[in-house]
């Protein structure tokens, strides 16, 4: 039974504790799910060997009696001779066999219920039974309370309030999300996303409503290329439901109930009589609180809109303009009261749409500009504003944005390409096989100062030369930003000094980002929310801005804006890497990489990729990181996107460093920024500066280390990170007590616990080489347990092989291993495998394995490569890996 249903679990086992005798009446609105239940406990019935029969009502037989039961019992016609003489005439006459009066409904009732216990096992359903004639319905119910443990069971279905038949009562109710989720999963798997969740949130649960709304769509709405229609249209079966309710009200209750459902909720004081709605409200179509009148259930809304006369629409939604003082809603009201083209109309809705956008709304805005573009007269009218839906577009969704360009190709054939029109085909080029030249060309020439777009396009321009990270592409977007009169506005501003070069961040430029992130509770449009938040992640400030960016998720999982929730999973992902939350980071990656999966943006996997790669290298699991980084510089290599390939090298140099390899550290952190500088618009050579100058000190390159300690110290007023950074830095290449010390004393440090942890390391190594064992253990001591907090493995190795270097095992250590987990780990250590230590020991490589899973916890190590160090306590200090025995390592 459960093999066919979603979410009926509970549902499934009521029925099978029924079956071998007893009854139960399932109850539940239209669609709910009551027949497919009694479809799957007929299937049951039938496997096992046992005789179904069904029945159900129908409002044509309801007037003839006991027909119902013929339905039912016609099977056993044959069997009804063997009952006495009583019984058999009684029935013989109830179910047509005879003429001549039927007898008391009693006589009939207690021979039908001999005829099924005489014919058990049996299962006796009936459907519909509210609309079963009245004497059936009474046969069915005296049946109902008496057949106990006989063998016979009886099912019904109503949609009727209350139990006629005096027997229990299964309430079957709307599934769960998960299991709504997964039907329309089942049924319409290239759902897109949008759809998706607006098909959930109208069906609330009614399975009947989660298959037939995705089946009335078109196949454009379904993908997501075009707008969905507000409310849903429904599948015959709901209309016929809903219809056959509606019908029965008068016409005047039915005018109000349009107005209502085309209004959505709210006072209805210009609506007329609200007298005129309790009819409705008595057939439990709507609520009436005062003047406020809401539905009870989407499904009645989608069903008064989609089962009106269009000519009533129209007319419907001329009243409500007339009405309506709200410009937005009048210009809705009135596009959809209108036929043909008018510009009076379009133009206020293009009004509408640039409000929607100010708001953040971009999904409304997209469709005022679509429907605006359906209105217009004029082929360049419509051309504007179909490329200006496009670039809209290409912020919810990039599935449909080539169909909108070609559209307003189409529209005015002679006309020049526009800008939002450049934004739409740059974004689509980066998220294409077009590479960061391509669409830096697209948007530089189409660039015009008397264009009121100059400011979206040079938002975009800003996106695609940070994504290139190369000198030469930046300089025609600064040029067009001096330009503009009488300055850029503030988010522009801020692109162009902190999310281009936060290096050279002034203390302006940082006053106003401070300020802008003050405002950020107060901001309704998401783009900036995330705009703000990558300027803040550069500059150390996320933790301010987290809230926001929450919403910003929160709010798009229910539609909007694909590209801001990215974004704002990108920062907040980021942030999480780089405050020790690697478990919430790698979640938000991964809900990230779903979005950009659905919604075409490839541009946006890189930044979630960089992430995934961080807390990869941290870990120290060498076959993600390497995989991730591989990819990134692939892509990277073909699109043109240096912004990109540094991310993967600064991702490369933790690595490296994570297993003591400092010559591979170092070139992989030269690749980020050389030595000496913090390479010009290279935000990452931020992050990166410090695996620099640690590489460089421990691979004999002083004035390399100190001529980059040197340029991170002149940003360090820029964050308390960088400060962290810069003291540690100092520290790292002119090594002392005191800037110890200082570095540890750096406010604000502990909010990023891997650098305060590798600093830790760094200290910890130094006093122990000048054979300060015991501060040496406090301070590796801390290191390891913050990198075992984080799940650093190797950096945690690192600190405990320290330890022992310092006359101390750590946690555990090899004291702690029992004399077959030392015997295990010694051979381990040579490179065997757990398969030929288990023919050495005759032992499974299974139990091999599980001594081993429990030696490196006690050895404070991640992986076998440290096994050797791990048990050499007199071994030389600081090595960690084979893998850099034949490299420069770390001291």
């Amino acid at each position: 039974m459960a093999a066919a249903l979603v979410g009926r679990d509970d549902e499934l086992d009521a029925i099978a504790r029924v079956l071998p005798g007893g009854a139960l009446l399932l109850t539940g609105v239209t669609g709910i799910g009551r027949s497919t239940l009694l479809d799957a406990a007929a299937d049951r019935a039938a496997t096992t060997g046992g005789l179904v029969l069904r029945g159900s009502g129908t409002p044509f037989e309801a007037d003839l009696p006991y027909a119902g039961l013929h339905q039912l019992l016609w099977p056993l016609r044959a069997e009804v001779g063997g009952l006495d003489p009583a019984h058999r005439d009684a029935l013989r006459a109830a179910l047509g066999l005879d003429a001549g009066p039927c007898a008391d409904r009693l006589v009939v009732a207690t021979a039908s219920l001999t005829l099924l216990t005489r014919a058990a096992p049996v299962l006796l359903i009936v459907d519909d039974l509210h609309r079963l004639d009245p004497a059936s319905a009474a046969v069915v119910g005296f049946v109902a309370r008496r057949l106990g443990d006989s063998g016979a069971a009886l099912l019904a279905a109503t949609d009727a309030a209350g139990d006629p038949t005096g027997i229990g009562v299964l309430e079957v109710g709307p599934l769960r999300e998960r299991a709504a989720s997964a039907l329309v999963a089942e049924h319409f798997p290239d759902l897109a996303e949008p759809a998706r969740r607006r098909v959930l949130a109208t069906a609330r649960g009614n399975p009947l409503a989660l298959r037939e709304l995705p089946a009335a769509l078109t196949s454009a709405q379904r993908s997501g290329a075009q707008a969905l229609p507000d409310p849903l249209p429904l599948g015959p079966r709901l209309a016929a439901s809903y219809g056959a309710r509606l019908d029965r009200l008068p016409p005047p209750t039915r005018r109000l109930l349009l107005l209502v459902a085309l209004d959505g909720p709210g006072a209805l004081a210009y609506a007329g009589d609200l007298a005129d709605l309790l009819p409705a409200e008595r057939a439990g179509l709507v609520t009436v609180d005062g003047c406020r009148v809401r539905f009870r259930d989407p499904l009645a809304r989608s069903a008064v809109v989609a089962l009106a006369p269009p000519g009533e629409r129209r007319a419907a939604y001329r009243v409500l303009a007339e009405r309506d003082d709200r410009p937005e809603r009048r210009a809705w009201h009135l596009a959809k009261a209108t036929l043909g083209p008018d510009e009076r109309v379009a133009g206020l809705l293009m009004k509408a749409a640039h409000a929607h956008r100010r708001r953040g709304d971009a999904a409304g805005a997209y469709a005022a500009m679509v429907r605006a573009a359906d209105l217009s007269p004029r082929g360049a009218d419509r051309s504007r504003r179909l490329a200006e839906a496009a670039s809209v577009r290409a912020d919810v969704d990039l599935h449909g944005v080539s169909r909108l360009l070609g559209d307003a190709r189409q529209a005015d054939p002679g006309r020049r390409g526009s800008l939002p029109a450049a934004v739409a085909s740059a974004l689509l080029v980066l998220n294409g096989d077009g590479d960061v030249d391509a669409a830096h060309r697209l948007l530089v020439n189409a660039l015009d100062d008397r264009d009121p777009a100059q400011v979206d396009a040079l938002h975009a321009l800003l996106a695609v030369c940070a994504l290139g990270g190369r000198d030469e592409l930046w300089a025609p977007f600064h040029a067009a930003v001096a330009r503009l009169r009488p300055g850029p506005p503030p988010l522009l501003a801020l692109g162009a000094s902190l999310v281009a070069d936060p290096a050279r961040a002034t203390p302006t430029d940082l006053a106003l980002l401070d300020d802008m992130i003050g405002r950020l509770h107060d901001e309704p449009d998401p783009s900036r929310v995330a705009a703000v938040g990558r300027a803040a992640l550069f500059t150390d400030r996320m933790s301010a801005c987290r809230e926001a960016h929450r919403r910003v998720v929160r709010e798009g999982q229910r539609g909007g804006a694909a590209v801001a929730v990215i974004r704002a999973l990108v920062n907040l992902s980021v942030d999480g890497v780089r405050t020790g939350r690697w478990a919430e980071a790698m979640r938000l990656a991964a809900e990230g990489r779903a979005l950009c999966a659905a919604h075409g943006y490839r541009i946006l996997r890189w930044p979630l990729a960089f992430g995934e790669a961080l807390v990869a290298a941290g870990r120290g699991d060498d076959e993600a990181t390497r995989a991730i980084t591989a990819r990134m510089l692939r892509w990277a290599a073909r699109h043109g996107a240096r912004s990109v390939t540094r991310s993967a090298h600064h991702a490369l140099a933790v690595a490296a460093l994570g297993q003591g390899d400092a010559e591979e550290a170092y070139r992989h952190a030269t690749q980020v920024s050389p030595p000496g500088v913090l390479a010009a618009n290279a935000p990452l050579a931020l992050w990166s500066a410090i695996d620099l100058v640690e590489s460089a000190a421990c691979t004999g390159r002083r004035a390399e280390a100190v001529a980059h300690a040197a340029a991170l110290g002149r940003v360090a007023l820029l964050s308390p990170r960088l400060a962290l950074a810069s003291a540690t830095a100092t520290a790292t290449v002119d090594p002392s007590d005191d800037r110890f010390t200082a570095a540890l004393a750096v406010p604000g440090g502990e909010r990023w616990p891997f650098d305060l942890a590798r600093l830790r390391l760094a200290y910890g190594e130094w006093l122990r080489r000048r054979h300060a064992t015991t501060p040496a253990r406090e301070q590796l001591g801390a290191a390891a347990r913050a990198f075992e907090r984080l799940g650093a493995a190797p950096w945690a190795a690192r600190a405990r092989a320290e330890l022992r270097a310092a006359g101390t095992s750590g946690s555990a250590g090899a004291a702690a291993l029992t004399p077959q987990e030392r015997e295990i780990a010694l051979l381990a250590a040579t490179g065997l495998t757990n398969k030929e230590i288990g023919q050495r020991l005759h032992l499974s490589h299974r139990t091999v394995g599980a001594h081993l899973y429990r030696v490196f916890p006690k050895l404070g190590i991640g992986s076998r490569a440290a096994l050797r160090d791990a048990l050499t306590l007199g071994g030389p200090a600081g090595t960690v890996s084979g893998r850099a025995a034949s490299r420069n390592q770390l001291p």
